[in-house]
């Protein structure tokens, strides 16, 4: 089963070169040319020792000379060569490499909540850029080297033994020896230079979490602690990089010791077969200059058993991703509705996470009418989050259905779902970029006037305009320029530019100020009105006009009503309110 899994996977592998036949074919044809020519070039060179100096001074004066351009036009041959496969081959790889890193990343963005629940970034990251280098490395050099060491190889080695059979069985006896002390060194630098992967994956995450809360390090005056960390993490990766360098310097002059030593022994051997009148000093000349061509391939290939290793365990856990499919998927027979009315309804819903079997809703019955402004409230795990990111299918019901305007979401289209459903979270996510661009994220084929008028509506256009270009002003990583209240302005123009007809609150000024909250909550108000509304609070203060509250407890809907009703019962919502105030 395992072999029949690897032959898929190889052939699928091999598949990626179909678009590129051209620049494929093309890299082996000057692969094997680049081959013979450093075959043929000592052969040139034995016939001018062997035979063209024993001709009369001016013959062979002639022949050398035109032997000699011959000799200069096949070194320019080979170097031509060379760089078609050093450049040429490259970029085949390369763009290899970009189709299968557009087709990874458009995977990621089709497969579900339920999956990056599980995952780390770091993880998924290191699948996009050094997996997929890797792949690209092994297709791009992995045939050209079999071929070229193949050719050089069996070529040299023929070619030694019709020069002398004895003399032969040298290098051969040593390059054997060669091949056990590469394949060796090369399972010790491998792990060694993984341990060193692993090291500076530390020191990056190490420098990723110091930087990121560098507002903390500084708050705290703790720079000497992070500078600590920082460095016992530098030396671990020192220490590491000690024993990698230590089996590269190993690996290295044992191969050129072993490579000089097959070149001392053959001369030695060639020698003493001079003295007996069994090898002619032309012969010992070609001899020696096809050493090189027979340790070379000897190496290549130790270095292609890497390479295959590294590239083949790449693609295999490439393919364990491509493997994966969305959890959340189109039904066959779709609904489309690209607009809505906003009716919700919630029917006897209950829902577990896949890797959790403890319910988190249990038995909801919902229904909210187009329009209806309608709060959520409870402790903390009660299912508020939960329960309205069924409504969009970020996640789907493991019992009961939740419909729109009458239609069960997993009879929707998921693309005219989210296209009528906007989100406004606590914790804002803002992309690098500019104002303008973050507002238009809402609708990317927006002109510059509709960004303005949704911002106006959120209540931002007044500071955009204060900001250093406007909406021209580069906001930095997640929005690092901006305050809380700023950046959650931005993101409920984004979704006014949206204008859908139904909203999600998700907490979202549980995390600002008393004089930002009060802007915001106007802003977002303005946003609710005429749609269908659910709001996640913390805050109670922020819920006493909605139309309908819900305290949702790990039972379910534990009480509903509006603020006064809710408070008039002294039930679980007074206890809580009673609590924050």
């Amino acid at each position: 089963m395992q072999k029949k899994t690897k032959s898929e996977n190889l052939r699928r592998l091999i598949r990626y070169y179909g678009p590129y036949k051209g620049l494929f074919f093309s890299d082996m044809f000057f692969a094997v040319l680049g081959s013979v020519i450093t075959l043929v070039i000592p052969l040139i060179v034995r016939y001018i020792t062997g035979e063209v100096v024993g001709w009369p001074a001016n013959e062979a004066l002639q022949t050398i000379l035109k032997l000699g351009i011959v000799l200069v036009a096949l070194v320019l041959l080979n170097w031509g060569c060379n760089f078609y496969i050093g450049y040429f081959g490259h970029i085949m790889g390369a763009k290899i490499e970009h189709d299968m890193r557009n087709e990874i990343f458009t995977h990621y963005q089709k497969l579900s909540f339920s999956f990056f629940d599980d995952q780390k970034v770091g993880q998924l990251l290191s699948r996009v850029t050094s997996d997929l280098f890797d792949i690209s490395e092994l297709l791009h050099h992995g045939p050209e080297d079999l071929v070229i060491s193949v050719i050089r190889l069996v070529g040299a080695m023929a070619i030694l033994f019709s020069i002398n059979p004895q003399l032969a069985l040298i290098p051969l006896g040593l390059v054997v020896v060669l091949a056990v002390f590469a394949y060796f060194l090369n399972i010790r630098m491998k792990k060694a230079f993984t341990e060193n992967r692993r090291r500076i994956a530390d020191i990056n995450a190490q420098i990723e979490d110091s930087l990121s809360g560098i507002r903390v390090v500084k708050s705290f005056g703790n720079e000497k602690v992070e500078i600590g960390k920082f460095r016992e993490g530098n030396e671990r990766f020192v220490a590491s990089k000690k024993v990698s360098y230590r089996y590269m310097s190993i690996y290295n002059s044992g191969m050129t010791a072993i490579s000089l030593l097959i070149t001392v022994v053959s001369l030695i051997g060639g020698g003493v077969l001079m003295t007996r009148g069994d090898l002619s000093a032309p012969d010992l000349v070609a001899f020696i200059l096809y050493i090189n061509n027979f340790t070379d391939p000897v190496k290549r290939l130790v270095s292609f058993t890497e390479q295959f290793q590294n590239g083949y365990t790449g693609y295999e856990r490439f393919r364990e991703i491509m493997r994966i499919s969305p959890q959340i998927q189109d039904a066959p027979d779709a609904v489309v509705r690209r607009t809505m009315e906003g009716r919700v309804d919630f029917d006897d819903v209950s829902f577990h996470y896949e890797s959790d079997p403890t319910p988190v809703l249990s038995h909801v019955d919902l229904h909210v009418d187009p329009g209806e402004y309608v709060a959520l409230v409870g402790a903390s795990g009660a299912g508020k989050t939960t329960l309205c990111s069924l409504i969009p299918r970020f996640y789907d019901a493991t019992e009961g259905a939740v419909s729109i305007d009458g239609i069960d979401v997993r009879k929707l289209r998921q693309k005219d779902l989210h296209a009528n459903i906007g989100l406004v979270q606590q914790d804002v996510y803002l992309f690098a970029g500019t104002v303008m661009e973050n507002i238009r994220y809402g609708m990317p084929d927006a002109t510059d006037e509709d960004v303005v008028r949704a911002a106006k509506a959120a209540n931002a256009h007044d500071f955009i305009m204060q900001l250093a270009d406007g909406y021209d002003t580069d906001i930095g990583q997640r929005g690092v320029k901006l305050s809380g209240g700023q950046k959650q302005r931005l993101s409920i123009a984004r979704v006014f530019l949206k204008n859908p007809p139904i909203l999600i609150f998700d907490e979202a000024t549980s995390a600002l100020d008393n004089e930002s909250e009060r802007v915001v909550q106007h802003s977002l108000e303005v946003l609710a009105k005429d749609r269908t509304t659910f709001v996640i609070a913390h805050r109670l203060s922020t819920i006493r006009n909605a139309q309908r509250i819900l305290v949702l407890t790990e039972d379910g809907v534990a009480e509903e009503g509006t603020h006064e009703e809710l408070l008039a019962k002294g039930g679980a919502y007074a206890e809580l309110y009673g609590a924050q105030f």
